[in-house]
């Protein structure tokens, strides 16, 4: 038996989310272009590696958050999936400014912006950025979906030539045309709810943007002090830099120790950390800590164990561990 999938509904439906298509299509379509032709940001060991960015994600990201730590962790297996990530942008974006198997490309669009949601919804300095760009292509995903494509798209093409691909009864469900379920009103309603749903609940986990104090973790900078340790004249410790732009460095121009009286007992400047030697940083991720130009940088979501000589400093009882950054942001944390 074969089936026509064109109805009046669905080719009006289709052609009033043309726009909405081609905008969302070389919103994904883009994420390739920029990375791999105008600029290539595949190769690991240049600036600009699209991994350090996906490095960003991992401070706040909600629920994905031991995945984005393995590959982060694992630069082969996160050189392929980032390969694969932008193929299947390229993919989902090129067939959905098309416009062929409308449907299909619709669901990548709908995970692919989850992914953006879950990632790196909690970035944007001045506004936003992120969460809106996840929350609104969630939506526009399933809108997609249920719409399909009607006139300027290779789906209507193919259904309004008779192709036997398009005769298919699973071409409605992949491509364009009538979709083929009895009472589409409950299943609107349904996936609405929990669009809206995910929307504030993300908006309020992210931002405090449904009630209570609004926050921005991407601003300041924040840097978490753990894993302390001192045999003899070394102390180890470990840096998370947590929040803060990620186009931007968090620069520590100061590490001090502190006695109990908080009178400084040792003191690294930031002369000595622009200089700071490599083999006494220990990265963990793609994203490094490293000595710069004037002082020693941590990018969003590096994490490093530092190690200091202290000379003939001995660490005793009270002892704190102070860090100062370039903007006067200091963190603090005790010495056991």
């Amino acid at each position: 038996m074969k089936y026509h999938t064109e109805d009046p509904a669905h080719t009006l439906a289709g052609l009033f989310t043309l726009p909405l298509r081609w905008v969302i299509g070389w919103t994904y379509f883009s994420a390739f272009w920029r990375r791999l032709i105008l600029d290539n940001k595949l190769i690991p060991e240049e600036a600009g590696y699209i991994g350090e960015k996906f490095n960003h994600f991992l401070p706040n990201a909600l629920g994905i958050k031991p995945i984005i730590e393995y590959l982060v962790s694992n630069p082969e297996a996160l050189q392929v999936s980032m390969v694969t990530f932008t193929i299947v942008e390229a993919v989902v974006g090129l067939f959905i400014i098309l416009g062929l198997f409308t449907r299909l490309m619709s669901v990548g669009v709908f995970f692919l912006a989850m992914g953006i949601l879950l990632g790196s919804g909690w970035l944007g300095t001045t506004c936003l950025d992120e969460w809106q760009i996840g929350v609104l292509g969630v939506s526009s995903g399933f809108v997609l979906f249920l719409t399909g494509s009607s006139a300027y798209s290779l789906d209507h093409y193919l259904m309004k030539h008779r192709y036997p691909v398009a005769q298919k009864k699973w071409f409605s469900f992949l491509g364009s045309g009538h979709l083929p379920v009895k009472n589409l009103r409950p299943v609107v309603l349904a996936m609405s709810i929990l669009i809206l749903g995910l929307t504030l609940f993300t908006n309020q986990y992210f931002h405090g943007g449904v009630f209570g104090t609004l926050h921005n973790k991407s601003v300041k900078p924040k840097v978490e002090i753990s894993n302390i340790q001192h045999n003899g004249s070394q102390l180890t410790f470990q840096l998370f830099r947590v929040e803060g732009a990620d186009v931007y460095g968090s620069f520590l121009i100061g590490i001090e120790v502190l006695d109990g009286n908080n009178k400084v007992v040792k003191s690294i400047d930031q002369k000595e950390l622009a200089e700071f030697p490599a083999d006494r940083i220990s990265n963990h991720y793609v994203a490094k800590i490293k000595a710069g130009k004037h002082s020693l940088i941590l990018p969003l979501g590096a994490k490093a164990d530092i190690t200091v000589d202290l000379g003939e400093v001995r660490i005793e009882e009270n002892y704190t561990l102070k860090l100062t950054d370039i903007s006067g942001a200091e963190w603090m944390a005790n010495i056991d």
